[in-house]
């Protein structure tokens, strides 16, 4: 029986189901789920990643953490967190760039917050020259100082979706019918999660929140603001949900996100606004990643890089630059904020 069928039969017994509980069955279920069961990432996948563009990406995300590092006093044993490392490439090139800087790989205890087994392995193999441990939540980090980078993790957190009616609110559902799985509104209600919603919004607009966003960054934060350290969070997304963000990713092409469940990326923008509400550290203001990348000195990284390479290889380092910090292309659709503690700088890069 597929995911497809199995869904449809849960629907036709119990009743439409939600987006977000859609989108956990197809991206986590143990035998059919999109992470679980396959290598997403990468030319060979479904979508590309910024690490997986250029080693500049990873290097200078290390750099940064590394001088938040040493602006905190450069504490002898801390904690070295990625949240969905993919496949283990910007950590990689996090720690080559960071293996000059005195004391930081000594002091550093990496762990990788990874719900794929298949993934999970790539890590492994990407990172054997160095020790890490995987976890499957970020509740089994350890307390202590956390340095933590999360690059396209959030985006990928089942979301739940609302339409404004004229008073409440109707949320999107799954429904099948004749084996087909639909999308539809479900009644009128009251949404008290949404209360704040009402006075920035029409009758017809749509809002999205992720309910595992808040508690996510509710760990990272309290450990921050507790022990110091200092995080990274870069996705797509903006400073507040407005609109229909819900998309599947099929070999780099945007599909039907009801056709093949389990088979395709799915995804939302990411509300920035509601991750700084619910950390309980100081956040950064929000920041585009190519202004991001640029101050962390990605120009003169590339003109480095480009003075070894030529023909082709020089071609494709010019697309993979422009790439990054493009505003046509993931310069201003990736956003990133910082976490960091009271009495602290903020990571390199980015402004209160």
């Amino acid at each position: 029986m597929s995911l497809r069928d199995r869904l449809c039969a849960r629907i036709t017994a119990q009743g439409p189901i939600s987006l977000a509980d859609y989108m956990a069955d197809c991206l986590l279920h143990p035998e059919f789920g999109y992470y679980t069961t396959g290598l997403p990432i990468g030319a060979a996948g479904d979508f590309i990643t910024a690490p997986e563009i250029s080693q500049m990406f990873g290097e200078l995300i290390g750099l940064c953490l590394a001088q938040a590092w040493m602006d905190q006093g450069s504490p002898d044993r801390f904690t070295l967190a990625e949240l969905g490392p993919g496949r283990g490439t910007l950590m990689a090139d996090l720690l080559r760039a960071t293996r000059a800087v005195p004391g930081f790989h000594d002091a550093a205890d990496i762990v990788l917050i990874e719900a794929s087994a298949p993934l999970a392995a790539l890590q492994r193999q990407a990172l054997a020259d160095h020790s890490v441990s995987h976890k499957a939540h970020v509740d089994a980090l350890p307390d202590g100082p956390l340095f933590v980078v999360a690059n396209e993790f959030f985006d990928a957190l089942p979301i739940r979706q609302f339409t404004r009616a004229e008073s409440h609110w109707r949320e999107t559902q799954i429904g099948a019918q004749d084996g087909v799985l639909t999308l539809g509104l479900g009644p009128e209600l009251p949404q008290p999660a949404l209360a704040d919603r009402l006075g920035d919004t029409r009758a017809g607009d749509v809002i999205e929140y992720a309910p595992f966003a808040a508690p996510i960054i509710d760990a990272l934060g309290s450990r921050i603001a507790r022990h110091g350290g200092a995080g990274l969070i870069i996705d797509y997304g903006d400073w507040h949900s407005l609109g229909d963000t819900f998309q599947a990713l099929q070999d780099h092409q945007p599909v039907d996100p009801l056709a093949e469940p389990g088979r395709a990326d799915l995804t939302a923008h990411v509300d920035f606004e509601a991750l700084a509400v619910a950390a309980p550290c100081l956040t950064t203001r929000l920041t585009p990643q190519g202004v991001f990348l640029e101050r962390l000195g990605i120009a003169p990284r590339a003109q480095a890089l480009a003075a070894g390479l030529n023909g082709a290889a020089l071609d494709r380092h010019i697309a993979a630059h422009r790439r990054l910090t493009h505003r046509d292309e993931m310069g201003n659709l990736f956003k990133v904020i910082g976490l960091f503690p009271q009495d602290s700088p903020p990571p390199p890069g980015l402004e209160i």
